[in-house]
């Protein structure tokens, strides 16, 4: 998979599709179109499920150099065709990786165990207002 994926490939950063960040911090696509907090594994899973040669590269993101990771994808072949018939941009990677990184299994188990830990935080400890 290595020899496949080149220097002509497409680079794709969690944060273009990321619905929490802003035009300005490097969102590329529509907000209602992007999801949540997106890693490079679940893209890379997305993309190999879209049958593209893929890899995780450890380089950060020039705008926000805290994040790491980026992914370099192959949208063509070495003889010039579509490796995905349905994919023939950047733009439309990121839409069909934005639309199935909500429905990644890992991902599944991440939110099981948020709604079980928030639940237990709500039931302890003191709420309400302060009496002055």
């Amino acid at each position: 998979m290595e020899d496949e994926v080149t220097k002509k490939s497409v680079i794709l950063y969690p944060i273009y599709i990321n619905s929490k960040k802003t035009i300005a911090e490097g969102r590329r696509i529509s907000i209602e179109k992007a999801c949540e907090n997106p890693t490079c594994i679940e893209i890379v899973d997305c993309c190999k499920y879209l049958k593209l040669p893929c890899k995780i590269e450890d380089k950060a993101y020039p705008r926000d150099f805290m994040q790491r990771g980026r992914v370099r994808v192959s949208l063509k072949r070495e003889d010039g065709t579509l490796s995905n018939a349905d994919i023939s941009s950047r733009k439309q990677l990121m839409l069909r990786v934005s639309e199935m990184v909500p429905r990644h299994p890992g991902r599944a188990k991440k939110q099981l165990e948020a709604s079980t830990s928030s639940n237990a935080l709500a039931k302890s400890g003191k709420g309400g207002k302060k009496k002055r």
